[in-house]
């Protein structure tokens, strides 16, 4: 019996509303999973994440190898214990990272260097499932090689080749039986790879799959149209989760093409650099019209920041530097994020996603 459980609840068009349970724990779907890369989203704590009422964030593996090292972690109670986080998590194979490094890759794995100390580093798919299985991830993604586009065929050929060769050893070295794996469908921004990688990952069998290679340089409309070649390949009874995607259009677009889950660095990133996201599209909080502004950062919204703190006083904390300014904008971008998708299932179960749709790509069409 599979540790875990796909329950669909409706559907509109190819997007669908569902309940992903894993163990004991569950989250819904459409689900954005904000991401916590060193065991922590930057300028916010696992509270602020979960008192907005995200059920599942995102861990690097990559960077927690290196630091402080998954021996670390596992004495100190898992990833759960120790990033204080108890809700689920899903751990990255550290794939996308080492190709950002110019990574080489072979038959048997992939060389890079450690950011941190420069040291020499060669990462197996097994070692990459060790390394999740020792952390205690709920969901581990499978080590799988990633390019940037665009790639010559011969390019994304090879990269999709040898993630199917990993992808089956990655199958056959899981040993716990409490932790879900997904498989990642490659194959660049060529329809006919897309579909060849889908048949290929589904035929190993996974918890879930994984889209990725996407969102490395394609435009929007490449992007969709990949997504539009792998998910009637996916399993309508198995989590589909697009890597690497969270601008707003990019995700209301791909749940209404079959897609579950979705992570990104992104709105934390930009919060950090001034910039919210609202419901009529992005606001640029040092604009000096926010000077006296007694407003909060968007109506209606139910964050901390909206809740409680003008927009002249946020503006003021990021033009002197004052870190606050980050963690307010953070806790609001993700709220904002959370209450997209969940916007998104209520259009799914109302039959109104397509109006949905437009409303979100008419708020952020500049």
């Amino acid at each position: 019996m599979s540790i875990l459980n796909f329950e669909q609840l409706n559907t509109y068009g190819s997007a669908r509303n569902a309940v992903v349970t894993i163990g004991s724990k569950s989250y819904r779907t459409p689900v954005f999973m904000p991401v916590g890369t060193r065991g922590t989203i930057k300028a916010a704590t696992a509270r602020d994440v979960a008192e907005i009422g995200f059920d599942v964030v995102l861990g690097n593996t990559y960077h927690l190898m290196l630091r402080p090292g998954s021996k670390v972690i596992q004495s100190l109670g898992g990833l759960h214990g120790f990033t204080g986080w108890n809700r689920l998590m899903l751990t990255d194979s550290g794939g996308f990272q080492v190709m950002s490094l110019g990574a080489k890759f072979d038959e048997g794995g992939v060389h890079f260097k450690s950011i941190y100390d420069g040291a020499n580093i060669y990462l197996t798919p097994e070692d990459a499932v060790l390394t999740q299985e020792e952390i205690g991830a709920d969901i581990a993604m499978v080590l799988d090689v990633c390019t940037n586009l665009p790639a010559t065929r011969d390019q994304l050929q090879r990269a999709m080749d040898l993630t199917h060769s990993w992808a089956k050893r990655s199958r056959a070295a899981k040993v716990r039986d409490d932790q879900a794996q997904f498989g990642i469908v490659q194959g660049g921004s060529e329809d006919d790879l897309r579909r060849e990688s889908a048949q290929a990952i589904v035929d190993i069998g996974f918890e879930g799959y994984a889209i990725g290679g996407l969102a490395v340089g394609e435009s929007r409309d490449d992007m969709l149209r990949s997504i539009e070649a792998s998910t009637p390949f996916l399993p309508d009874d198995r989590p589909r989760y697009l890597m690497g995607v969270g601008d707003p259009i990019g995700v209301v677009e791909s749940i209404a093409r079959g897609v579950d889950m979705f992570d990104c660095v992104a709105p934390s990133r930009l919060a950090r650099h001034g910039g919210a996201l609202t419901f009529q599209g992005k606001l640029h909080v040092k604009n000096k019209k926010y000077e006296v502004s007694d407003a909060p950062i968007e109506d209606g919204c139910p964050c901390l920041a909206c809740k409680h703190f003008p927009l002249a006083l946020i503006r003021h904390l990021l033009l002197v530097g004052e870190a606050t300014a980050g963690t307010l904008l953070t806790i609001h971008n993700l709220t904002f994020m959370y209450r997209l998708v969940d916007g998104a299932r209520t259009a799914i179960s109302e039959n109104s996603l397509d109006r949905y749709v437009a409303n979100i790509r008419n708020a952020f069409a500049n």
